[in-house]
This record gives structure tokens, sequence and C-alpha cells, in this order.
């Protein structure tokens, strides 16, 4: 991606690795720690911060949930995506020992990425925590003797504090998946689509896809008929396009109804149009979440 200088908010706290794979998606921006993941939505939309870096998957942990829901019910598109590799470090204040360590803090996925090095230490408590970053910042600022956090390099370096043992991961292909999304136009202009006779209007995002994207994300929900999936499916096994990963999430609001989640292998190109469009025919509803380089 280009770089920029506008800011770009995150959920969490500097250091964290959303903070490391926002500069190393848009060098040279400000990031923007938010607490919650709505208030990031929220500042998008409302243009306080002109876009937003947001951890979508992990290789290990599977989808975060939350975002794949906003990202249905906000107006905002991906325009890229980025692979960042998740070491994770025991990081105390300057002049803890390891052995001094009674419990160890870190946000829940971190620690359960971690089993191994639990393991080997009976005494040390896993400690939930809000943030890997925030749980550094914790314990260095109250110089807690006891205590650490599981995080990033960056947030060592962000908070002073002192690397006790690196790359405690039990995996070592363990990789989160960010994408960069940006607000959709406040008043976007309208294209108008012709299905089975009538008129549907839908927005106009053909501005926002940035140039070599060769990827796209997409939501769909299914009537409750026979075959619906099947037939939602074989718009894309029909045109020879591949889809990288498919998955059902439960609508909120709407209890034993599903929504999928699909990425497929295309751009904004003929045959991906064409499939969108066949897809609107035997869809319930269908969302464009972004069309975006591959990372």
């Amino acid at each position: 991606m280009k770089a920029a200088t506008s800011k770009v908010a995150i959920q969490g706290e500097l250091g964290s690795f959303s903070h490391e794979a926002s500069e190393r998606m848009l060098p040279g921006c400000t990031v923007v720690p938010c607490a919650r993941s709505a208030e990031v939505f929220d500042r998008v939309e409302r243009g306080s911060a002109a876009a937003a870096v947001i951890p979508i998957e992990n290789s290990l942990a599977g989808t975060v949930a939350e975002h794949a829901d906003l990202l249905v019910t906000r107006d905002v598109f991906i325009q890229g995506e980025f692979l960042l590799r998740i070491v994770h470090n025991v990081i105390a204040a300057p002049g803890v020992k390891l052995s001094a360590l009674r419990k160890v803090l870190s946000h829940p996925v971190a620690l359960d990425q971690c089993r191994d090095f639990f393991r080997e230490h009976p005494r040390i408590e896993a400690v939930p925590f809000y943030d890997t970053a925030g749980s550094v910042k914790h314990v260095v600022a109250r110089h807690l003797k006891d205590a650490a956090g599981i995080a990033s390099r960056r947030a060592a370096r962000e908070y002073s504090g002192k690397i006790l043992q690196a790359s405690i991961e039990d995996d070592k292909r363990n990789f989160t998946r960010f994408f960069l999304v940006r607000k959709l136009a406040s008043k976007p202009r309208l294209k108008i689509i012709r299905r089975k006779g009538s008129l549907v209007s839908a927005p106009d995002y053909q501005q926002l896809i940035p140039e070599g994207a060769n990827k796209t994300s997409i939501a769909f929900k299914v009537k409750n008929v026979p075959g619906a999936l099947f037939k939602s499916l074989s718009v894309f096994a029909l045109r020879d396009i591949s889809l990288s990963k498919i998955e059902s999430r439960p609508m909120r609001g709407r209890p034993w109804e599903y929504v999928f989640y699909v990425d497929f292998l295309r751009g904004d190109d003929e045959p991906a149009r064409n499939a969108l469009r066949h897809l609107g025919e035997v869809a319930e509803f269908v969302k464009v979440l972004g069309i975006y380089p591959a990372a």
C-alpha cells in the first residue's frame, strides 16, 4: 500500500500487533488506539480516522467474530489485507527476573497460544487481560515485581519493558490476517442492477477498489429453501472462480439464521461481476465487503 500520514484506528493499545500491521500496511500513518472494536468502526464512519486496520482471522484461533459482524453492518469497504507473523514474548518491568514471576497477563487468545510455556512454568498463573500490549503497559507502569505480560517486541519498546523470554508461542507458523478498511461514501453514487424484472439500487464502490485488486470478500444470506446453498456456490463454480474461504456465522437479532462469508480469488472483472449478479438472484441478500490485492 502507498505511504500515508493519515490517522488509522486500531483496537488495542500502541505496541499491539494491530499497531505493527498498520505501519506495515501504511508506512508513516498516525495510529489511533481505541478501547473497543465498535469505536474503531465509529471513527472510520464519522471520518475522525481515515482508515482502520483490524485483525480478521488468526491461523490458529480462527475468525475474529466481532469484526466479521461489524463488516456486515457498517458502511466500510476492505481495501487490503496483510499477513503478520505473530511472535509472543514474556515482557516485564526492568529488573524483574523470570524466576520471580507468579502471574503473566495477556489477551486470552495469546495465552491460549502459549500453553507450553505455562506447562513448563506451573507456578506461573495465566491471567486474562484486555490486550497484549496493554498487559505490558500495565505491569511496567505499576512496576510489578511478580508479573509480566505476553506481547510483541514492539510493546517492549513502546513501554520500556524487558523481554524475559522470546518467541514462546507453541506454533511457529502463527499468523494473523489483517484488513485495511475505509469508509464508503456518505452519499454514495448508486448503480442500478436489474434483477428478475425489478430494479435494485446498490452503493457504487468502484472508486474504492485499489489497483491490482485480485481478491473479493462478500457476505450473503441464503433463502430457506432446499438447495439454496448449492445454488449460491454454483455461481462461482460455473465461472471457474476459486473460493479461498467459506464459513457461516449466526445473524444478529435473527436466531438460527446464518450469514455466509466467502473470499474468492478474482477482482472486479466480468466473471466476478456476473457471479455476484447471479448470486443476487438466488440469495436473500449479498454485500460486497471489499475488493483488494491478496496478501
